[in-house]
């Protein structure tokens, strides 16, 4: 399609999606009419589209959907924008983000770790939790390093193949 040949299409269907554009913003309950905005978005799109040699079947119909589509995407940004909060000092200790990592983390190793021998999840959290080396925790075990190396080894591929099937 030709540059003439969309604008001449542009123009006969511009009422039919500012129809669309504006029974959202009457229903949005937003304050501004946005409209006319994501008219001139959705068919700066199916231009794109044009150019990029997607085939179009019915030109119209995919308008009206791409108009659609905007005036989703405008209603999500608008719920975005966040609201500032009065006043700077709140109370809490560690950011929501921070304490539900935590309680992640502690959730998946307790999975993790159920699945585990004693002897392995001593020496996990031998070697994870308190930094000790082979020697130093085969020293506190009573078992040889090699039989440490393994055991370390083997709890870490079976915690692996655990989480590969819980994702």
């Amino acid at each position: 399609m030709t540059r003439q040949e969309f604008d001449i299409f542009s123009e006969s269907v511009l009422a039919k999606l500012l129809a669309v554009a504006r029974s959202f913003n009457r229903f949005n309950a937003a304050g501004g009419d946005e409209s006319e905005d994501i008219v001139q978005e959705a068919l700066a799109d199916l231009w794109g589209l044009y150019g990029s040699g997607y085939p179009v079947r019915d030109a119209e119909a995919l308008a009206v959907k791409i108009t659609k589509t905007v005036c989703v995407a405008h209603y999500r940004r608008r719920k975005l924008r966040h609201q500032p909060l009065r006043g700077d000092a709140y109370e809490g200790g560690a950011p929501a983000t921070a304490a539900t990592d935590l309680s992640d983390f502690v959730e998946i190793r307790r999975r993790l770790y159920a699945g585990l021998s004693d002897t392995e999840r001593i020496c996990l959290d031998l070697r994870n939790t308190d930094g000790l080396s082979l020697d130093e925790i085969a020293a506190a075990t009573g078992k040889p390093k090699d039989s440490v190396k393994t055991t370390i080894s083997a709890a870490r591929r079976k915690m692996l193949e655990q989480l590969k099937k819980e994702i």
